[in-house]
């Protein structure tokens, strides 16, 4: 095993940058650095960060200016405390000739990581900080840093510079011009199979070509190993490697980002610039295995939660006249817009179709025009339960009088507390007289300023003698409301009764067997609605199959999104109704999930 100096390798990757620490402004910016290949000398000023340390008037090592008085480089090249202090080169493009460009400085400090090991090489990095301050200028800068989340997937490109050997015994020729080199990443399970599982750590990075060629060598030791995006990062420290650009032997690296507190924990002023890579796409490295390096298991597939009607977990309507409405009391709500504004309400009968009123088509019946928008409470401000989805097909039923339309969604949503289907009656239900029933809609003018979504308690009246209607206790509905459901729950499921249409009541009226002429006859208003079940075969043959009821308490899906009702902003008054209803608004906190791998 030899120590490396490198050569100069270097690499190009496709990584996110998300932060960065003090030297946001001035570290990675390489301003002469305009055009990249590999395996070749570097334009003057390409690799502003770079130094080249010497003892004696040689180079023995490489490093990074990561501020403007500290300089990172290996620990191996310090392995040997009697050895006097280095000369410090910034700006170097040549070891021979003039370099005009160029500044030196003495050491004040070497700083060794505490836990280096000079046998297996673990933990090869050190600080070096400079007598005096340098002057940032096109040659002279310092590189941005890993920080300590940041993500290197195998085959993440990566450049590596350097004055070292351009192969195994062959030194730089004159007159020994800074060398870039481009590699890629190597995944530390695929480098533990190649070297062995004990020779590389978590504190090491791989990085190079499987079939040799290009790598660092000695005299690159100590040099930076860096990726762009936007400003350069480094993310290696040259350490060591089986001879040079050998096949199957990647150069090692020590892993900087392992660093970040320990840097800073010696750099409390001016501290070096950290910035978080996230490799993107899928990491290969995880599907390695050899001896040592047992495969990773692959996850079973979650299991899809069944499909079913008519649960509503937020909802605990249990009679009475509530006038709490908030997020997911009302999961199969949908509002169905034109040109961008509500029309009509509508009801999720299945995955992706949308029942509502066919009267509310009048203005356009081809499908594009159309959008529905599930999970919504508010007509104005914010959903944040809500989805918006594009209608495919709209279907109209040709019965005579009243009649129903299906709405086929583009795409199904996914299904929460907040976005549910409601079962629909296909003549499998009765409704008795003084059953307990809801209506919901978005009045024109009702709901506050918001424009918040209203409901309303029903019981169910005798029709008479006509087996198509089912008949309430009248409702002053508004054209905002028609296409919604008439909702009455049975068991465990909530069943859609009716589709809401703005009909004139119904008078019924009992005579008195009273003799007093002054005594005014009883009167009734009765609203009457046409049966979801008189549309039975129409909307079997549109939908196909309906999801079957909830069974049990535990059979509905659990909320994907926010499981929990939100707390009340505070009351508000409309009249959605006949009947004058206060509202809740609820705000809804949104948590964000953070999913962090680490290579």
């Amino acid at each position: 095993m030899k120590m490396k100096m490198i050569h100069i390798l270097a690499f190009s990757v496709s990584l996110l940058l998300i932060g960065c620490d003090a030297q946001l402004d001035v570290c990675g910016k390489a301003n002469r650095n305009t055009k990249i290949v590999g395996g070749q000398a570097a334009p003057a000023g390409a690799w502003p960060w770079q130094v080249s340390l010497h003892r004696r008037g040689s180079h023995f090592c490489g490093g990074s200016l990561i501020n403007n008085r500290w300089v990172l480089t290996a620990a191996h090249c310090f392995a040997d405390t009697t050895l006097p202090s280095p000369i410090v080169y910034l700006g170097r493009q040549t070891q021979e000739g003039a370099n005009v460009n160029e500044v030196s400085r003495g050491v004040s400090k070497i700083i060794n990581h505490p836990n280096y090991n000079s046998k297996t090489q673990n933990n090869d990095i050190t600080l070096l900080q400079l007598d005096s301050p340098v002057n940032f200028t096109d040659f002279i800068s310092p590189v941005c840093l890993a920080s300590s989340n940041s993500l290197f997937f195998n085959q993440t490109s990566s450049w590596v510079t350097g004055w070292g050997r351009i192969s195994s015994g062959i030194s730089l020729p004159s007159p020994g011009t800074l060398q870039e080199v481009q590699v890629p990443i190597v995944g530390n399970r695929q480098c533990k199979c190649l070297y062995g599982v004990s020779q590389i750590t978590d504190n090491m990075i791989c990085a190079g070509l499987l079939e040799g060629g290009k790598d660092s060598c000695q005299g690159d030791s100590g040099g930076p190993m860096v990726s762009k995006q936007g400003v350069w990062i480094q993310s290696g420290v040259v350490s060591f490697g089986e001879g040079c650009a050998l096949p199957k032997f990647p150069g090692v690296y020590a892993r900087v980002s392992k660093y970040q507190d320990w840097i800073n924990g010696h750099i409390t002023t001016n501290q070096p610039g950290f910035i978080t890579f996230n490799s993107s796409g899928t990491d290969d490295d995880l599907s390695i295995s050899c001896d040592g390096v047992p495969a990773i298991p692959t996850p079973a597939p979650p299991v899809p939660v069944p499909v079913v009607c008519g649960s509503a977990s937020l909802n605990t309507r249990v009679g009475g006249n509530s006038s709490l409405v908030s997020p997911g009391i009302w999961p199969w709500m949908a509002s169905l817009q034109f040109n961008g504004s509500h029309v009509c309400g509508g009801t999720l009968i299945a995955e992706r179709f949308v029942l509502s009123s066919a009267s509310c088509f009048t203005s356009s019946k081809n499908a594009s025009d159309w959008t529905v928008i599930l999970g919504r409470l508010n007509q104005n401000g914010s959903n944040p339960n809500e989805v918006s989805i594009k209608v495919a097909n709209l279907t109209i039923s040709n019965a005579t009088g009243d009649n129903v339309a299906v709405l086929q969604l583009a795409v199904a949503p996914n299904l929460t507390n907040f976005i549910q289907p409601i079962c629909v009656d296909v003549g499998d239900n009765s409704f008795s007289v003084n059953t307990q029933c809801w209506v919901a809609g978005w009045s024109s003018g009702a709901g506050g300023v918001n424009q918040t979504l209203q409901e309303f308690k029903a019981s169910i009246v005798d029709c008479g003698n006509s087996s198509n209607s089912i008949c309430t206790s009248s409702l002053n509905l508004q054209q905002g409301d028609q296409g919604g459901p008439l909702m009455c729950k049975q068991g465990l499921s909530w069943i859609h009764a009716a589709v809401l249409t703005l009909q004139t009541n119904i008078s019924n009226t009992n005579s008195s067997n009273s003799t007093s002429s002054s005594r005014s006859a009883l009167r009734q208003d009765v609203q009457s609605f046409t049966k979801t079940s008189t549309f039975a075969s129409f909307l079997t043959s549109v939908v196909g199959a309906f999801p079957p009821k909830v069974t049990s308490p535990t059979s509905a899906p659990s909320n994907n999104t926010n499981s929990t009702e939100a707390p009340s902003n505070g009351p508000q008054v409309s009249s959605s109704f006949s009947f004058t209803l206060s509202v809740l608004f609820l705000s809804l906190a949104a948590f964000p999930i953070f999913l962090q791998g680490i290579n």
